[in-house]
C-alpha cells in the first residue's frame, strides 16, 4: 500500500510504502480490537474501592432495646446492614482488574486496528512534527492544512517539548511516541497522524513477524482468480 507524504502545510512531499501484513488486513476482526480496548481499559482501573462491613463501622454492638414488649420489630446491634450508617453487606474490596493477553495476541490487534484506519482511509503519514516556538495556534493552523479535527499524532521516538505544549490546549489532539502507540487511542480518534519516523519504527516492529497459516491462506486465496471470473474467461474467449 502507498501513501502520499504531507507537510504540515498541508503540501505533497512525497510518498511511503506501508506493509500490507500490517496496515492491508481486509477482515478486520472487531472482537480481537473489543478484546484488547477491554484488556487496556481494565488496566487503567485502580481498584482501590472499599465500603466498610459491619464490623468496620463505628457503631454499637448492643442490643438496640430487649426482645419482647416494644411492638417494633427485634433488632440486635446498630451495626446490621438494615439501618443507616450500618455496615454494608457483602461490601466491596480493593482488588486488581487487570488480565493478561499474550503478546502475540497484543501485536495481533494492533495491526487490526491500524488495518481498520488503512482501510477506511483514515491514516495520514506526515514528514515531521514540529511546532515553531510551541504555539498552540501554529498547530492549529496545520491542522486545518490537513483538515483534521480529531486526531492522535505518532510523532517518532521522543515528543518535542514545543509540539507538547502546543497540543496540550487543543481538544481531541493526542501526540504519543513511538512507544505509546496503542489499540485504544488509535479507535478513539478520527485519524491517525504518523510521521515517517514512526512509520519506519513500526516496520522495525514487525519486521521478524511470520504469517500465521491462516493468514498465509487467506493471502493466497485472494490472489487465486474466483470461479466465476475464470468462467467469465472462458466464455469470452
Amino acid at each position: 500500500m502507498k501513501l502520499d507524504v504531507q507537510t504540515l502545510d498541508g503540501k505533497k512531499g512525497g510518498s511511503v510504502d506501508l506493509d500490507d501484513a500490517i496496515f492491508g488486513i481486509k477482515e478486520v476482526r472487531a472482537d480481537i480490537l473489543q478484546r484488547m480496548v477491554k484488556y487496556q481499559l481494565a488496566k487503567r482501573r485502580a481498584g482501590t474501592h472499599k465500603t466498610q462491613s459491619r464490623g468496620e463501622v463505628s457503631r454499637s454492638h448492643s442490643k438496640l432495646y430487649k426482645q419482647k414488649g416494644t411492638g417494633q420489630a427485634r433488632h440486635g446491634a446498630a451495626n446490621a446492614p438494615i439501618f443507616r450508617g450500618g455496615g454494608h453487606a457483602h461490601n466491596r474490596l480493593p482488588r486488581d482488574y487487570s488480565h493478561d493477553l499474550t503478546k502475540k495476541f497484543r501485536d495481533l490487534a494492533l495491526r487490526h486496528a491500524l488495518s481498520a484506519k488503512a482501510n477506511a482511509g483514515a491514516i495520514v503519514v506526515i514528514d515531521a512534527l514540529t511546532v515553531k516556538d510551541g504555539k498552540t495556534s501554529a498547530l492549529q493552523r496545520s491542522l486545518t492544512n490537513l483538515k483534521l479535527e480529531k486526531v492522535v499524532f505518532i510523532a517518532g521516538e521522543k515528543v518535542d517539548a514545543s509540539v507538547t505544549r502546543a497540543a496540550r490546549n487543543l481538544a481531541h489532539v493526542d501526540v504519543l511516541p513511538n512507544a505509546g502507540l496503542n489499540v485504544y487511542d488509535i479507535l478513539r480518534a478520527d485519524t491517525l497522524v504518523l510521521t515517517q519516523d514512526a512509520v519506519k519504527a513500526i516496520h522495525d516492529r514487525y519486521k521478524d513477524y511470520k504469517p500465521s497459516r491462516r493468514e498465509r491462506e487467506e493471502a493466497g486465496a485472494a490472489k487465486k482468480p474466483s470461479a466465476k471470473k475464470k468462467s467469465a474467461e472462458g466464455a469470452a474467449a
